[in-house]
């Protein structure tokens, strides 16, 4: 990884440690899901020296923060076998990952990077940019934000993509 991804990275990573995650660096085997990232506890394990996309930390840790902490506290990588947890699939995972893409200020791009998404990067990446907030209903239904369409029912809304809750509770 370049000096500039690790320390995009890095940044990524203090966000997601300062709302409660945890990230440890550590050395992640070569056949993991992701390069150099690893859903491990509850938490994610970072090796800088194999991590290819420094946007893959915030999907997964989307996965993370969409769950309730009894569930987050079980996770690893096969998340295909955790239980369901209505409004804490694949797609808010991506919306949370999007609204912490904005949040960090950082370009599109980093989160739906040209490697990832099984070849529907781009399409996300419109999608988005043009407001078209897939998954953020699940965020707004699980207490974690607001839509723009339920703003004025809310006096100190946060609406998406702004989230008042980064952790389900």
């Amino acid at each position: 990884m370049s000096g500039k991804d690790s320390a995009l990275a890095l940044r990524i990573i203090g966000f997601l440690r300062e709302i409660g995650l945890h990230v440890e660096l550590g050395e992640v085997a070569e056949d993991s899901f992701l390069p150099g990232l690893r859903i491990r506890g509850g938490g994610l394990l970072v090796d800088l020296d194999r991590l290819l996309w420094p946007g893959d930390l915030l999907h997964e840790a989307g996965h993370l923060a969409v769950v309730p902490p009894e569930v987050r506290a079980t996770l690893d990588d096969a998340l295909q076998d955790m239980p369901a947890v209505p409004h804490g699939g694949e797609i808010e995972a991506t919306a949370w990952a999007w609204a912490a893409t904005r949040h960090l200020g950082l370009d599109s791009a980093v989160l739906f990077h040209d490697g990832g998404y099984r070849g529907h990067a781009a399409g996300l990446r419109m999608n988005f940019e043009l407001g078209v907030y897939l998954g953020a209903s699940g965020l707004a239904n699980a207490g974690m934000t607001t839509l723009a369409s339920q703003a004025s029912k809310f006096r100190d809304a946060s609406v998406y993509p702004q989230m008042r809750l980064w952790l389900r509770t």
